[in-house]
């Protein structure tokens, strides 16, 4: 069962506010979401940036657990169609949980350049990390219960809701 408990809408508007002011000034931004709410949010906030240097990664051959986990269903080509030597890359994520996701992206990232630096922007932040990872950029910090997961949905309108998933 699901339950709306975030306005996604206003989170969204303050990570965005958050990364246009961290990154004022910086050359070469690129914005590089993680499929697939880091997706969603990378598209909105590359449009706000007025850049066209967007990209998306899907990190499902990078995990540390993928011999476990296996692959999953769904998984969708990477893009990046713009040169990372030297770029500044806002990476993008939905929720910021254990830091394996963001560690796998920064190692795809690699796999195309050696940007100028990486900055993480996320929409929330629900801790329990296992590796040492911290975003720059986040609009909120929630505590879940265990068994509780965010999910950010878009509706057709490109509108984001977020809920808590109760598996």
């Amino acid at each position: 069962m699901s339950l709306p408990d975030f306005d996604a809408e206003a989170l969204y508007r303050t990570l965005a506010e958050r990364v246009k002011a961290g990154v004022a000034g910086a050359a070469q931004v690129a914005v590089v979401g993680i499929y697939s709410g880091g997706a969603w949010i990378a598209e909105r906030l590359a449009a706000e940036l007025g850049t066209d240097r967007l990209g998306f990664i899907d990190v499902s051959f990078y995990r540390d657990d993928y011999a476990a986990k296996g692959l999953p269903a769904g998984v969708k080509p990477s893009q990046i169609p713009f040169e990372v030597e030297g770029a500044t890359i806002i990476l993008v994520d939905d929720v910021l949980y254990t830091g394996r996701t963001t560690r796998a992206a920064i190692n795809e990232l690699f796999d195309y350049g050696r940007p100028a630096r990486i900055m993480l922007a996320a929409l929330v932040d629900r801790g329990g990390r296992e590796l040492p990872v911290a975003a720059d950029f986040v609009a909120d910090a929630v505590t879940l219960a265990p068994g509780q997961h965010l999910v950010l949905q878009r509706a057709d309108d490109g509108r984001f809701t977020l809920t808590v998933d109760h598996a």
